[in-house]
C-alpha cells in the first residue's frame, strides 16, 4: 500500500548507513526476503511485477525496520457509524 516503507541500517566499515525503500504509488507494496546471505527489499505492484530492488549482504545488515501504513479493518469501519457503542448490560 502506498506509504509502506522499510528502513535498512547497514554497517559501512567505520560508520553506518541508512537506506529506505518506500511504496511510492497507490497499489504498490514493499516486500522483504532473505536468500542465500542476501537481504532483498523490493517495491512490487499489484500484479506482482518488481519495480525496484535493493540488495544488501546479510552479514552487513544491522537492522531491518518494516513500517507499514495503518490499515482500516471492516470492524473499525463499523464502529465509526456516529453512534456510541453500547455498554454491557448490568445483571
Amino acid at each position: 500500500m502506498k506509504g509502506d516503507r522499510v528502513e535498512i541500517v547497514v554497517d559501512a566499515g567505520d560508520t553506518t548507513r541508512t537506506y529506505e525503500v518506500v511504496a511510492s504509488r497507490a497499489g504498490r507494496r514493499v516486500e522483504t526476503a532473505v536468500r542465500r546471505g542476501v537481504v532483498e527489499v523490493s517495491e512490487v505492484t499489484r500484479s506482482g511485477s518488481i519495480v525496484r530492488t535493493a540488495r544488501f549482504m546479510a552479514t552487513r545488515v544491522l537492522a531491518l525496520v518494516e513500517q507499514p501504513v495503518p490499515r482500516e479493518d471492516s470492524s473499525e469501519k463499523a464502529g465509526q457509524s456516529g453512534r456510541p457503542l453500547r455498554e454491557d448490560p448490568e445483571t
